[in-house]
């Protein structure tokens, strides 16, 4: 059975982060392992509170998961401070982890920051630098380019931007107002669009956790970064349209889809 590992925060609404992608991960037929680098006080409403973990304990966790189960892939989700970014990138470089899935989550849907000035700038040093693909939204990826992202011709420029600064492969998504639905994959200099239709679905809670974590799923099992993203596109897509209310809020976005499929 494949394997993939996910880094990121505790949703303790069990929406977003661990809990979404191990969610993910299993429903697509890997087996799933996690690195805990945060607790997180939240549901679909919002952050309460963010309790960081030391970064040498997430060095401890990493070696714990390499050196008894290796993953054929990794999801890098929440990541706040510096420290821990360091020991993450050393790790994989020491473990000669492939297949290196980057989203870049810098502030919650809520707007609640998630990541300091400084942890940004070793993000960009350390783990976007050996990432298979970073999956930035659009504020995010106004970040990472340093340029305002208005319409699809800026998210081209955009994406050109982060892939060459960084040598790595971008799927940019679209869903910020953007566009309808519309992500750009852009890889060895070209770009390439997943054109996709809003869902009117309030259940939207970890849909970036989810895409992230699907696409991983994908390149563990051995597709290309293509095909991965494709599927991961498809996965997300469903769900959305088999959402549940499950609370007084927005409601976490529905993990079940392979189950009612």
């Amino acid at each position: 059975m494949k394997t993939a590992l996910t880094i990121a925060g505790s949703d303790s609404s069990g929406g977003a982060g661990i809990q979404a992608d191990i969610k993910t991960m299993s429903a697509l037929g890997v087996y799933a392992m996690s690195v805990i680098t945060a607790l997180t006080a939240q549901n679909t409403t919002g952050v309460l509170g963010i309790l960081e973990v030391n970064d040498e304990f997430v060095g401890k966790q990493l070696d714990a998961v390499c050196t008894d189960i290796y993953p054929d892939a990794v999801k890098i989700g929440m990541v706040s401070d510096g420290r821990i970014i360091d020991i993450i990138s050393k790790k994989l470089l020491e473990y000669k982890i492939s297949n290196i899935v980057v989203d870049p989550v810098m502030v919650s849907t809520s707007g609640v920051r998630l990541i300091n000035e400084e942890a940004i700038e070793v993000l960009k040093k350390k783990l976007l630098t050996i990432a298979t693909v970073v999956t930035p939204n659009i504020p995010e990826a106004e970040i990472l380019a340093d340029m305002e992202i208005k319409n699809k011709d800026d998210m081209i420029k955009a994406a050109k931007i982060i892939s060459e600064t960084y040598k790595c492969n971008v799927l940019l998504k679209g869903g910020h107002s953007v566009n309808d639905a519309n992500d750009l994959l852009y890889m060895s200099g070209e770009g390439k669009w997943f054109m996709g239709k809003r869902v009117n679905n309030p259940n939207t809670h970890g849909t970036g956790c989810t895409l992230s974590s699907a696409i991983a799923s994908g390149l563990a099992k051995g597709e290309s970064l293509e095909e991965a993203v494709k599927h991961a596109k498809e996965y997300i897509t469903n769900c959305l349209n088999a959402g549940l209310d499950l609370g007084k809020g927005s409601g976490p976005l529905c993990h079940n889809y392979m189950l009612i499929k």
